[in-house]
This record gives structure tokens, sequence and C-alpha cells, in this order.
């Protein structure tokens, strides 16, 4: 081979490479990892689902409780968190699998060997034109890659912790169901209170009426039983529109169809229980969901910090490889390759892993503080829940126990009415307190129900014991 020739060959080799297809770009370690954060969910809407009937039904507690967890808008909203969380894992274990890609090109080419500068006599001016094919498939693998595999173990944690927030979810829904349906029982049994005492008012009315017509009493007996009549019957109708709407919050909360009419099959009568304080701080550290989602999140922050520390002075591993076929034709081509092994070394990135270390320190210390947070809360809210239990219960036998004073005194004020001793003031007044102490007996012990829910939830079993806390079989 001649001087001319080899050169023309040299020229016609640096073309080829100059239109090979590229080998793949190296793949980031991207943002880092995906910690878990909070989220401001809505349980009391839901998705309605089924078709209404023309006939009403019977609803339970667990039937409720069931739906609730089904269709409750904060289920479906935490399945749609914990999918996001799992496909950020997915991404962030992608820079640690082999990249792999393929490429096909047909090329013509033709040079101006003077426009590269070789004008050398004898030579000639311009190569070409020819045509060659590549075929060739890229391979890109990251062996060793430190940060990568802390953001993998920050992903992990995040993703645990996203399921974690998605089982304490359920423990809301069952929380916002369980009291819905407490509203509805609470606000139906003042309708029976008020009720009677609308029937009451009636008696007394017809009874003064009666005796005004004898001669026995003034008139303003009557026009006083009359007033106490419509003051009652006026309560009678506000407390029924307040369980119509009791229960369309009800069937918000639980997915029933639009327009599905439904009943309460389930009551919840007064139930003294005995607990442990101590027991129930010890079970809502090991067992509540959200605390231990907090616990997940913090070591999430951990593994992103060591993360971050890591692009500083830890070294990558990457192997690089690509074959092929390179020729004028398939049928006139040959196979290549390249294989390359090496390791990057940080030295110097403008201070980005510096910044990097101080923002996820600062994440890590925010974790850490949340979780100390959650810890006295859920001491907070179980010590309030047990309060709240033992105050209502002491509450309901007062409440009881001025009730039947009440009704005593109601039966004594009508006595003397009857027996023309005194005037209906008295028997008004006594109406007005057993009003009183009969909505502060369903008061009391609706706050009694609601405080067992309460404790339920704050221990984190309230999807497992609400109805055992609420003694429903």
């Amino acid at each position: 081979m001649n001087l001319k020739t080899f050169v023309v060959a040299l020229i016609s080799c640096a073309a080829l490479n100059a239109q090979a297809p590229p080998p793949p770009e190296p793949v980031p370690n991207g943002p880092g990892p995906v910690l878990q954060q909070g989220y401001q969910l809505d349980f009391s809407g839901s998705i309605p689902t089924g078709q209404a009937t023309s006939n009403s039904i019977a609803v339970s507690l667990k039937d409720a409780i069931q739906r609730g967890l089904k269709y409750n808008l904060g289920i479906l909203a935490n399945t749609d968190i914990v999918n996001g969380a799992a496909a950020e894992r997915r991404r962030t274990l992608s820079t640690l699998f082999p990249q792999i890609s393929a490429a096909f090109t047909e090329n013509s080419l033709q040079e101006d060997l003077a426009a590269l500068g070789l004008t050398l006599p004898g030579f000639p001016l311009i190569i070409g034109p020819f045509s060659y094919m590549n075929a060739r498939a890229y391979l890109q693998q990251t062996v060793y890659d430190r940060p990568s595999l802390r953001n993998l173990r920050s992903a992990t944690e995040s993703l645990k912790a996203a399921r974690l927030s998605a089982e304490d979810a359920r423990n809301l829904v069952v929380q916002a169901v369980s009291n819905g349906y407490l509203a509805v029982i609470t606000d139906s049994a003042r309708v029976t209170a008020i009720q009677a005492e609308v029937d009451l008012a009636q008696a007394l009315y017809d009874r003064a009426s009666d005796q005004h017509q004898a001669g026995t009493v003034a008139a303003i007996d009557v026009l006083r039983a009359g007033v106490q009549l419509k003051s009652e019957q006026q309560r009678l109708l506000a407390q029924k529109n307040q369980v119509e709407k009791d229960k369309l919050t009800l069937a918000r909360a639980i997915g029933l169809p639009t327009g599905q009419q439904f009943t309460l099959s389930d009551t919840l009568p007064f139930a003294p229980i005995a607990v442990s304080q101590y027991d129930l701080l010890r079970e809502a550290y090991d067992h509540r969901p959200d605390y231990r989602a907090a616990q997940a999140n913090v070591r999430a922050a951990e593994f992103a910090v060591q993360s971050a520390k890591s692009e500083q002075y830890w070294p990558q591993v990457v192997v690089e490889a690509d074959y092929g076929v390179l020729g004028p034709t398939f049928a006139n081509s040959h196979g290549t390759y390249t294989l390359i092994g090496g390791v990057r070394f940080p030295i110097f990135a403008g201070n980005r892993a510096r910044a990097d270390v101080a923002g996820a320190e600062s994440v890590l210390q925010n974790k850490r503080n949340a979780l100390e947070d959650l810890r006295g809360r859920i001491d907070y809210e179980v010590r309030t829940a047990l309060l709240d239990l033992q105050s209502s219960a002491e509450q309901v036998a007062v409440a009881r126990s001025n009730v039947d004073l009440a009704t005593q005194t109601l039966a004594q004020a009508r006595d003397r009415f009857t027996a023309g001793v005194a005037d209906n003031i008295e028997v008004v007044q006594a109406q007005q307190l057993l009003s009183s102490a009969n909505d502060d007996f369903i008061t009391s012990l609706n706050s009694h129900n609601a405080a067992k829910i309460a404790l339920a939830t704050a221990v984190g079993v309230a999807e497992e014991d609400v109805t055992r806390y609420l003694n429903l079989k």
C-alpha cells in the first residue's frame, strides 16, 4: 500500500466513525429518593356505587364500615399515593439496571479534503461518494454506584411509609364512618325524645283546654300550653331534618347509591369498658400505622443523607459496550465491537454535593421533628380519649339520675295542676327541665361512644376493634 492509498483509507475510517450512531448517554442518578410527605385527605366523600332500590335497606355499623373501606375517597386517594411511590421506586431502581439500546443507519458520504486542510500534490481533493450501513446494539451497566444504592433504599422506605399511611387511612375511614353512624343514632334518639315531649305537650294542652271549658283554669293556661306545644313541634321538625342530613352525610362517606333510602340496624347503648392507660400507650406506639410510617420516613431521609454524602467520595464503576456490523451492505459487512470498563472519581462539582448534603440533612431533621411531634400527639390523643371516656361515663350516670328526677318533677307538677293547686307554669317549667335532662343524657351517651371511637383510632385498632369497643357483636 502506497502513502496515498493509506491516507485516503485513514480519512475514510475517520468519516465512518464520525457518522456512526453515538453510544447511549450515561444514566443519571436522578433527583434522589422520594420522601413520603403528609397528605390532607377527604374522608367525607366517596364514589357512589350500585343501583338504588325502591325499598329502604337496613345498614349495620359493620356494613357501613365495609362499604367505607371500599368506596371512601380517602381510601381511593391513598391507593393512588401508594402507586405513585411504587413508580418512583421503580424509577430509582432503573438506574442500577443495564441500559440497552439499538440503532441502524444507512449512510452516503463524500468528503472534501481541501476543507480538511489536505491539499498535498498528487492527492485527490474529493473522496467518494461511497455508502455504508451500521447496525449496532449498545449496553451500559453501572456495576457499583453507592449514591444510587442509597437512593434505592430510601425509595424503598418511602414506599413502605406510603403503604403504612394507606393503612392509617383505613383507621381514619373507620373513625369517620363510625362517627357518622353515631350521629344518626344520636339525633334519631333526640327525635324519639322530642316526639315524646310533643305527645306530652299535646296531652297537657288538651287537658288545659278541657279544664278551661269546665271553668277551672284561666285562658292564659291554655295559651301557655299551646305555646309549649308549638315549640316542641318546631323542635321536632328541625330534629327530623337534622337526622335526614346526618343520613346523607353517612351515605356520602360509605358510597351508597345516590337516592338510596336506608335505616340503621344497630343501636349503641351505654356499655362501660375497662382499659389500662399504660397498655394502650404501648399498643399505640407498636401498632399505629402513621407512627410506623413516620419512622420509615426518617429512615428514608437517613439513606438520602448517605446518598448525598457518597457523591463526594465514592467512585462509580461503569461498563459500556457495543456490538454490531459495519460495511457497505449486509452481505459485505463485518462484526465490530467496543468494550470499555472504567471508574469515575468525583473531584469537584461546584459544591453541588455539599448543597445536596445540606438539603438532605434539613429534610432528615424535619422528619425527626415530625416523628417526635407525632409521638407526643399519640400520647395526647390516647390520654384525652381516656379522660373523655371516664368523664362521659360519669356524665351518663348523672344525666340518667337527672332524667328520673325531672320525670318525677313533671309528674308532681301535673298532679298539682290537675288538682287546681297551681297553674300550668310549673308544668311548662317541668317539661323544659325534662327536655333538657333528656338532651343531656343523649349528649353524654353520644360523648361516651364517641370517646370509644376516638380511643380505638388513637391506639390504631379502629378497623379491627371499633365494634368491640362499642360492645357490638
